[in-house]
């Protein structure tokens, strides 16, 4: 997945505007808890493809082939992310 310029923004505006409109955080300077959270995202979304890629790729070279969109394809997917959700402490 990747996101547009135009979408990390908004998606940061949104994050940093909740956190202090939920009054959990005071910002010092605005811009610079924007450039956080877009770094934040660009984190999550990289970390996300590498584990989404990483997953397709193990049932892929699976000895059995089991399709994609199939339900077993969905529950071994489901299970597999987990599994490196686990291995990489993100959950």
């Amino acid at each position: 997945m990747i996101l547009s310029e135009e979408r990390q923004s908004h998606f940061a505006h949104v994050i940093v505007d909740g956190i202090w409109k939920d009054d959990l955080v005071d910002f010092t300077d605005d811009d610079m808890a924007i450039k956080v959270a877009k770094r934040a995202i660009i984190k999550f979304v990289t970390e996300y493809a590498e584990i989404d890629s990483k997953v397709q790729g193990m049932i892929a070279n699976l000895k059995r082939n089991v399709p994609e969109g199939s339900p077993e394809w969905d529950v071994m997917y489901s299970k597999y992310f987990e599994e490196e959700l686990r291995r990489k402490g993100a959950q």
